[in-house]
């Protein structure tokens, strides 16, 4: 049984076809990431880095200005799209004839043991195996979830039937972030609330100082507040906050983090054990503590990425199918990218879990604006910090902000996986010139690691 048609449904493939499946899931085929999550906001993202570039071609000597977004269009190309995708997933999974599929919410009542549905409608289902791949939903704190008005979530902002006039977004992470962007761009006024110091306080100390800055150019930024109550009515919201004056807008994203749909299965009924936060204890082979249950994705990883859970599936249906030969995931090197106007992408240690962990660390910057090839993009905040071990010459982290980051953070990753010194990397491989890896090759560079040859 898959429990889960998100990433839970890539377990699935032509290996399976000699055993008999139930693929469970209430919502549409293909979980957050198609429907209401990376992808359709990666859509979104284009269009907005589209209008963004027109807006700044002045910049280059070229005279345009961006004409009216059409967001009926913009949401019709994404969902027209993407809502034919999960409809069809769903259609060849039911066209298998050794798959069965079953809507509705699923809850363990024993050993690999599950009802789906309500009322008249529950069915029972038992698999000598299960896969729990459930994920994650927006988590809505009780300031809002008690105000009793209106408010959007990831899971419903992007099929609004036109950009709001004022955008209230609460939040400073990486959904805050990217449907900012969005929204910005299509023509609402934005203003951001976290309660944190910066926007993006999971990132590295340097990037989210910048990112703030930034963002503080483009929107009404309010760091270091909280909401403690949303007044007024539909249409016309009014925030409250326990520092600063308070913010009217028409509408309220919501976008504060998410949380585990553990706490809708009932594992405890089925031997399922569970971390404080709600994450599903699994092994490195994805093993939950009951006999014959795997767990994946969001709803057990400490890295709640889809790439991520990809790979988890990936070990999952090997170990499914050869148990006496089971294979490990890995969580090392793991990287993440914010899709915001400049990227954002990372991998490993901040310069701050550095200091904590008291390592003893080199540390370079070096801009886009001092590569040739950041001379043509005119760009005049970008950049790429790396840290490395001054002992071992390994690299511990790598943060870029900047165009292409998500690109160009690969091979940082890639030495980061294979145990490749810095300095080999700076040295070994050509890198060509001029290109945006530049701004990668001399942070490498400029590491002060005791070794100075050229």
């Amino acid at each position: 049984m898959i429990v889960g048609a998100g990433s839970g449904n890539a377990v699935v493939d032509e290996r399976f076809s000699h055993l008999d499946v139930a693929v469970i899931d209430e919502g549409p085929f293909g979980g957050t990431c198609l429907n209401r999550g990376c992808i359709p906001s990666k859509m979104l993202v284009h269009v907005a880095d589209l209008i963004d570039t027109i807006r700044d071609a002045g910049r280059f000597g070229v005279e345009a200005r961006p004409g009216r977004v059409d967001w009926p269009a913009v949401r019709e190309r994404v969902f027209g799209r993407l809502d034919q995708e999960a409809a069809e997933g769903e259609q060849g999974r039911r066209s298998s004839a050794n798959v069965d599929v079953f809507k509705g919410r699923a809850r363990f009542t024993g050993d690999r043991t599950l009802t789906v549905g309500t009322g008249a409608d529950t069915v029972t289902v038992r698999g000598e195996q299960v896969v729990v791949a459930v994920g994650s939903r927006p988590a809505v704190p009780p300031p809002v979830r008690d105000g009793g008005l209106p408010y959007e979530t990831s899971d419903t902002v992007m099929r609004l039937d036109r950009p709001p006039r004022h955008l209230a977004v609460l939040g400073g992470g990486y959904i805050a972030a990217e449907l900012a962007h969005v929204f910005h761009a299509a023509g609402s006024r934005i203003t951001v609330i976290e309660q944190e110091d910066t926007l993006l306080p999971a990132q590295d100390e340097t990037v989210a100082a910048a990112c703030t800055a930034i963002a503080s150019e483009r929107y009404d930024v309010r760091t270091g507040a909280a909401l403690t109550r949303v007044e007024g009515e539909p249409g016309r919201l009014r925030l409250v906050l326990d520092d600063g004056p308070a913010v009217e807008a028409d509408t309220l994203l919501v976008a504060v983090g998410r949380t585990l749909n553990s706490d809708r299965i009932d594992a405890g009924r089925a031997g399922i054990d569970l971390h404080d936060d709600g994450r599903i204890v699994v092994d490195a082979f994805q093993r939950t503590s009951a006999a014959g249950v795997f767990a994946l994705g969001d709803v057990s990883t400490p890295f709640p990425l889809k790439h991520v859970a990809n790979r988890e599936a990936h070990v999952v249906a090997h170990n499914l199918l050869h148990p006496d030969a089971p294979i490990r995931t890995s969580h090392e090197a793991v990287p993440a990218a914010v899709f915001t106007h400049p990227q954002i992408a990372q991998v490993g240690r901040t310069e701050q879990q550095c200091r904590q962990e008291g390592l003893d660390y080199a540390v370079s910057v070096r801009r886009f604006a001092d590569t040739a090839y950041g001379w043509a993009l005119e760009d005049t905040t970008g950049f790429c910090k790396v840290l490395a071990d001054r002992r071992t010459g390994l690299l511990l982290g790598a943060h870029i902000l900047g165009p292409q980051a998500a690109s160009l953070i690969q091979p940082l990753v890639i030495a980061m996986s294979l145990d490749i010194k810095a300095l080999d990397l700076a040295r070994s491989p050509l890198w060509i010139h001029p290109a945006p890896t530049e701004v990668v090759s001399n942070a490498l560079r400029d590491l002060d690691l005791g070794d100075r040859k050229p």
